[in-house]
């Protein structure tokens, strides 16, 4: 049975102000917590964020003082939501630890999320930047593993494999290739600007994270590098995927989106935890949005005498959003896509580029000396003390040039002449595809 929201009564928005002590939650056992259960906390949190500088910057752009008030209601409650949200993290969960759970919601969520899309541009940039936060999980597991003596493998509950994607070093590209064309919101369908909402605001919530926590990671030079490093590249991630958002749709109508994106979540979330008292949480908070969206309806006729249907149809929820495995899937793409890169605003394979492309210019400037490659130096170290790489697979990578576990590779997808052309096809994986590789 389908769930709609706006066929839900919404309660007024004064009675669902929190008090400190709920906004305090007991948090999750980070032994015993569902790894997922966790990626869901994440998830919720960037969500939050997401809404909260959305309407921060309407509210910058708007003249009306009285539609400002109504923003500040929503922001208020929302910003509620976010401490109480964030705070199920527990004390003892280490940044690092925190990270892993960061980088498999990456993996799996761009994995469920492309699993779905119909719309192959959407597809192509969930593809391309999947494998790119395949290898983060695999770099960060790694230096866990060398300076916390911590097996991530327990971290990601066997869910998740941890092995080498793209090379985190091949990643680094020239910023003009960071933009893909838009979808159109009059033709995409309700699932496609679901997934392009979530998919910014969870991308956007690492990049946050990171840029906040590098010069907090007191173990070593060598972390605080990293998550400088790999901070740069979620910086790419958020530019491609907030990209895709629909640019002509006004600011009431993206207003209405971001509420009922997170009614959808909440809802998701709700339905899948396992966790009774966080699953109470995600309860609570799913009534909260729902006055939320009811406002956003409101406002969206009372300014421009416009009906919520014209932004997402009949406002029923599209099947659930459920973390779960997908090893397979990540395999299929890895072996496909691996030597894939973005020129403007295609997803190419590499030895399609010209010698004077500036995804060459960049690499040059931002990886010499590869020995001042944090991501490189710590597979390197890492090698060195344990005599080989730390993995968890369910078989051997299946890109014959990462199976090597004692010598990190840095050209795959970088050095064109290293970088065979069977690892380039579609990202969508699929034969019928429409979207050319190489369309200009």
């Amino acid at each position: 049975m389908s769930f709609n929201p706006f066929s839900e009564k919404a309660v007024p928005i004064d009675q669902t102000f929190m008090n400190w002590n709920t906004m305090y939650p007991k948090p999750y056992n980070k032994e015993t917590a569902d790894p997922y259960t966790k990626c869901r906390v994440i998830l919720m949190n960037g969500t939050e964020f997401e809404a909260q500088w959305f309407s921060r910057n309407f509210s910058r752009h708007c003249c009306d003082d009285d539609l400002r008030r109504d923003l500040a209601m929503t922001r208020r409650i929302e910003q509620q939501q976010q401490k109480r949200i964030s705070c199920l993290k527990p004390k003892d969960e280490t940044i690092l630890e925190h990270t892993i759970s960061y980088e498999q919601l990456a993996v799996d969520l761009t994995s469920v999320l492309a699993k779905q899309e119909t719309d192959c541009n959407v597809i192509n940039a969930l593809s391309l930047a999947l494998l790119e936060d395949f290898d983060h999980l695999y770099r960060y597991s790694n230096l866990l593993n060398l300076e916390y003596g911590v097996y991530p493998e327990k971290l990601v509950g066997g869910y998740t494999e941890i092995t080498p994607g793209r090379p985190t070093i091949s990643e680094h590209r020239y910023p003009k290739d960071s933009i893909f064309r838009d979808i159109n919101n009059g033709k995409a369908c309700l699932q496609t600007k679901l997934n392009v909402n979530i998919i910014t605001a969870a991308e956007q919530q690492t990049m946050n994270y990171y840029m906040n926590v590098a010069n907090l990671y007191s173990v070593s030079d060598l972390g605080r590098r990293m998550y400088q490093e790999i901070g740069m590249i979620e910086e790419e991630h958020v530019s491609q995927y907030e990209s895709l958002i629909d640019t002509r749709a006004t600011w009431l109508e993206s207003l209405l989106l971001h509420e009922y994106t997170e009614c959808y979540l909440y809802y998701s979330c709700m339905m899948t935890e396992c966790d009774s008292c966080i699953r109470q949480i995600w309860e609570e908070c799913l009534n909260q949005e729902i006055t939320h969206l009811h406002m956003a309806k409101d406002l969206l006729w009372k300014y421009e005498k416009k009906e919520y249907q014209q932004v997402v149809g009949d406002g029923d929820f599209p099947s659930i959003l459920q973390l779960r495995p997908n090893i397979e899937y990540v395999r299929k793409v890895l072996e496909t896509t691996v030597g894939n890169t973005q020129k403007k605003e295609c997803v190419v394979p590499l030895g399609e580029l010209k010698s004077n492309d500036p995804f060459f210019f960049y690499q040059k400037t931002v990886n010499t000396p590869l020995d001042s490659v944090s991501t490189h130096c710590v597979i390197d170290q890492h090698i060195r003390r344990c005599g080989a790489d730390y993995r968890f697979e369910v078989a051997p990578n299946p890109v014959v040039q990462l199976q090597n576990r004692t010598c990190d590779n840095t050209t795959l997808g970088r050095v064109q002449d290293k970088t065979p052309e069977c690892y380039s096809r579609c990202g969508t994986t699929a034969d019928n595809c429409s979207c050319c590789l190489t369309q200009s």
